[in-house]
């Protein structure tokens, strides 16, 4: 995706509420169920001033765990971990010519002209060489080239606010809003690199923020 020096994304909205109101009045909410159904069910063994705070709080965060599984039940579904292993040795050879542009010290790789990319530590390869698709070379929207750093990373419901298209498990580079992300590999880019979604979803899980990309 990625437009150089405008594109934006839409993250997913906060909201404004103070936690530690929110934990007290869910928290004080429960303690008066607990209570309830103590006087109802055991009348003589029950009473409000032995429902303690504590367990209050695990009634809590039993209602935390019910919540995120109905949150992460209404997502599309997404494997909890990248489905993407490394491919078979010697699947995509990488050149003289890669190993010399791409430094050691990079930990992700760009290959502009074989449309390559992968991942490294201390130069040597621990992931791919895998197809990836750039912005077209020569255009408004080529992807540029470079030394880069990993700014942030977004997941799986990334937007972007400028063209309005998704871009799953994004992780951003550089200031111009360039990032690898889930997109078609017959399709330019609009400047970022375009992964397969399980690709992408393996760059995001292993490139760390401040991680160097390098692009050529």
């Amino acid at each position: 995706m990625g437009t150089r020096g405008k594109h934006t994304v839409r993250k997913p909205a906060v909201w404004g509420w103070s936690s530690e109101l929110v934990t007290v009045s869910v928290a004080s909410a429960a303690a008066v169920i607990v209570v309830a159904y103590g006087a109802v069910t055991h009348p003589a063994s029950i009473r409000p001033a032995t429902v303690s705070w504590a367990s209050a709080t695990q009634t809590l965060g039993r209602a935390r765990e019910a919540a995120n599984v109905v949150t992460v039940a209404a997502l599309p579904s997404l494997p909890a971990t990248s489905a993407a292993t490394p491919p078979a040795p010697g699947a995509v050879a990488l050149t003289a010519r890669d190993y010399s542009m791409c430094p050691p010290a990079a930990a992700a790789c760009v290959d502009l002209t074989r449309h390559l990319t992968w991942l490294q530590s201390h130069g040597k390869v621990t992931f791919g060489p895998v197809q990836m698709e750039p912005g077209p070379p020569g255009s408004a929207h080529a992807t540029p080239a470079g030394t880069f750093s990993v700014t942030w990373k977004g997941g799986p419901n990334v937007m972007s606010n400028v063209y309005n298209e998704p871009m799953p498990w994004a992780v951003f580079f550089g200031t111009d809003g360039i990032a690898f992300h889930e997109g078609s590999l017959t399709v330019p880019s609009h400047g970022c690199v375009h992964l397969t979604m399980a690709n992408a979803h393996y760059y995001n899980e292993h490139l760390a923020i401040g991680a160097e990309v390098a692009v050529f």
